[in-house]
């Protein structure tokens, strides 16, 4: 069993931070790309950040120059950093793995959603 377990969601003014985790865990062989994605109401779920095994990172648009992205590989562990954070970033957030399992299947895995709610 694979699972990504997020934390850090919750509510802030504009102009806050706020803090992201993402832990992988479970029968674990390796985890390669790893990303951050958000769905506002009525919205289609978009990427918003992505980083590779090497930390190699991109960005939407949207969000650059004010999030960062970055992983632990010794944890398992991605963080996604929210600064400067304006209302249209509320949203859902969502946290992606492609991992390779002990048994050696490669999955896609999501976390369960955590809500970031940016207060004008």
């Amino acid at each position: 069993q694979v699972q990504l377990v997020e934390s850090g969601g919750g509510l802030v003014q504009a102009g806050g931070s706020l803090r992201l985790s993402c832990a992988a865990s479970g029968s674990i062989f390796s985890v390669n790309g790893m990303g951050w994605y958000r769905q506002a109401p009525g919205k289609q779920r978009e990427l918003v950040a992505a980083i590779s095994s090497g930390s190699m990172t991109n960005y939407a648009d949207s969000v650059k120059g004010r999030f960062t992205i970055s992983r632990d590989n010794a944890k398992n562990t991605m963080y996604l950093q929210m600064n400067s954070l304006k209302p249209e970033d509320t949203a859902v957030y969502y946290c992606n793995a492609a991992i390779v399992a002990a048994s050696g299947r490669y999955l896609g895995v999501w976390g369960q959603g955590t809500l970031v709610t940016v207060s004008s």
